[in-house]
């Protein structure tokens, strides 16, 4: 029974990581994004 817990709180314990991993992944692509679509601004009025 001891290590049915332990699993759980193991699998509980990863899914917590993973799901800020996600989250600082998607902050960081949207920063990307971002800056793309403002070299495209600066690039349109340019033109």
């Amino acid at each position: 029974m001891r290590k049915l817990y332990a699993l759980f709180a193991l699998a509980g314990m990863l899914l917590v990581t993973g799901c800020n991993t996600m989250a600082g992944a998607g902050k960081d692509i949207e920063r990307g994004g971002e800056k793309v679509q403002g070299a495209a601004e600066s690039t349109k009025q340019k033109m």
